[in-house]
């Protein structure tokens, strides 16, 4: 059995937040793969809900190696996930994959933050189960095919993202407040640089934008 790691509680805070992350993701990839314009697109997407139960069950392993249950560990995500993903509900394709490519990858930026100051074996855990740069190339190339057909598409996307990340940064200032335990893993150093975090996470996201030709 792997040792368990030297940050006490934190480290169940943040499995069992990642956790509850990919069996979300599961659900709505699997839920979203209906509005796909064709079977290759469909087929992609239910690939990837596999992907993210596994990644699931690897998490709750993990949780119940540390004599944590999988389902006390991720109880403290339930409401401010569910209510992310209820109020960003795509009503398209292009809708799936700009939430696939913006609200999905602003959620791993922060969980690689957190993750970086976690010791071995949670820390190699929690990267590897973070969607992979094919996740984001595949929403990508659908989000600049669907400006390439309909340029007008952009704007309305461009807005879709700006929610997508305005209601991601206020779920995930919501679980800063009310964890105290997974708060102090953003400290750099002594500080706790919650600011700092959230302005390095718009930084990227700005970055992302750029790169399908969608307005920041």
């Amino acid at each position: 059995m792997p040792a368990p790691t030297t940050t006490g509680p934190a480290v169940a805070d943040l499995l069992g937040l990642v956790a509850f992350g990919e069996l979300l993701a599961f659900e709505r990839m699997a839920g979203d793969a209906r509005l796909a314009p064709d079977l290759r697109r469909r087929a992609t997407l239910n690939e990837m809900a596999a992907a993210e139960i596994s990644n699931y069950r690897r998490l709750a392993g993990r949780l119940t190696e540390l004599g944590v249950p999988p389902a006390d560990a991720m109880a403290p995500y339930v409401a401010p996930l569910q209510a992310y993903h209820d109020s960003t509900e795509p009503r398209d394709w292009a809708e799936v994959v700009t939430k696939a490519y913006v609200g999905d990858a602003i959620t791993d930026d922060f969980l690689r933050e957190i993750a970086d100051t976690l010791d071995e074996p949670d820390r190699g855990l929690v990267l590897d189960v973070l969607h992979d740069s094919g996740y984001a190339e595949f929403a990508a190339a659908e989000i600049r095919t669907a400006v390439a057909a309909d340029p007008r598409v952009a704007g309305r996307l461009s807005m879709w993202a700006r929610r997508l990340v305005g209601e991601a940064l206020s779920q995930a200032g919501r679980v800063a407040a009310e964890r105290a335990a997974l708060t102090a893993l953003i400290g750099r150093g002594d500080r706790v640089d919650v600011p700092g975090l959230f302005g390095r996470l718009t930084t990227a996201h700005t970055e992302r934008m750029a790169v399908v030709g969608l307005n920041n």
